[in-house]
């Protein structure tokens, strides 16, 4: 009696539910369509990244690759990227055993952070990075979540534990850290929020104050940032950076799997 209804139920089930996947994919690259003009505006109009940052006659050291500034931008244009996140709310993740914390995602920043995303994708920026780097970079794509980021460590415990960061590109990638806060009861009122890394079993803390830079080879060095206290905060501006942007199908889907840890399950779908 209902030997023919199943199946065509199902059928039905099926095709609403690739429909429904249709849909939503089409309303993301809308979404990524109007980010990207977004971006463009950034970048054609006159900011105050133009007078406030020069490059450096002088190039860091990356021959083991990372590098650190320190007292990298001036007063004025750090403010002014401070000013823009400091309102935005971050989204915590907890991952036990590995990290919790607060990240605030790319699209957000592109919606209510002017400066800061044109700081990102300033010529004069990226040109400075890749003198550093000694390969000439480009911004990684809108739709990965992580190519610009906050990363908030506001509450007790909030760490990441030791990882790389795995490269989802065809070109090298880079990531690039610039800290915004960094205030506690730590060695000269630091948090203990201590970035990390390891090499050979080498344990060596890096200075991250406020203000300072820091760019190294994430998926070749392996790191850490240890937990907050009490009444601390530490936050970094990540920015990742790759001399090819194109992606094999499986390292989209890796990429997409590492974002649900930091950004949800949207990130499945971007």
């Amino acid at each position: 009696m209902f030997g023919g209804l199943v199946p065509a139920l199902l059928g039905s089930a099926t095709v609403a539910g690739a429909s429904a996947l249709v849909g939503l994919r089409w309303r993301r690259i809308s979404v990524y369509q109007r980010l990207i003009e977004t971006i463009g505006r950034f970048k054609s109009e006159p900011s105050v990244i133009r007078t406030s940052f020069g490059l450096r006659p002088e190039t860091p050291d990356f021959s083991d690759r990372l590098a650190t500034v320190g007292e990298f931008l001036s007063s004025e244009l750090i403010e002014a990227i401070r000013s823009e996140i400091g309102p935005l709310v971050a989204e915590r993740s907890f991952i036990p055993g590995h990290k919790q914390g607060g990240t605030v995602a790319y699209e957000r920043l592109i919606a209510r952070a002017p400066v800061t995303v044109g700081f990102y994708h300033s010529a004069e920026f990226q040109t400075f990075i890749s003198r550093i780097v000694g390969a000439r970079v480009q911004p990684t794509p809108v739709w990965d979540q992580s190519s610009l980021s906050v990363l908030v460590y506001s509450r007790p415990g909030d760490h990441i534990g030791w990882h790389y960061d795995h490269n989802f590109y065809q070109g090298r990638h880079f990531t690039v850290l610039l800290i915004i806060r960094n205030e506690g009861a730590g060695t000269q009122q630091l948090s203990h929020c201590v970035l990390s890394i390891n090499r050979d079993g080498k344990v060596a803390a890096i200075p991250t104050p406020t203000n300072t830079l820091v760019v190294f080879e994430g998926a070749r060095i392996l790191h850490m940032v240890s937990p907050v206290h009490e009444k601390e905060i530490r936050i970094a501006l990540s920015m990742t950076y790759c001399t090819n942007d194109r992606a094999r199908w499986w390292q989209e889907i890796a990429r997409r799997m590492k974002d649900t840890a930091f950004f949800g399950p949207r990130a499945l779908w971007t």
